[in-house]
């Protein structure tokens, strides 16, 4: 299924798609560009996401060797 979608671009950008593509092309092109693009949002989303996961679990692990800590020193 594909979507029909109007974008503003500039004149210069629109000229230098229709030379390098082909005016039958263009739709194709930028959508191409468009997944390539949310791919690496997506990526980094992800990447970004483990390492908070990584921190809280360190985080996490500080504060339980703390507490174990001092429940050996209140002994």
């Amino acid at each position: 299924m594909t979507r029909t979608l109007s974008i503003a671009i500039k004149e210069n950008t629109y000229q230098d798609l229709k030379q390098k593509i082909g005016v039958g092309k263009i739709s194709s092109f930028v959508n191409q560009a468009v997944e390539k693009e949310l791919q690496q949002l997506i990526q980094a989303e992800k990447k970004e996401k483990e390492q908070i996961k990584q921190q809280l679990i360190a985080a996490h692990k500080r504060v339980a060797k703390n507490q174990k800590l001092k429940k050996e020193l209140a002994i």
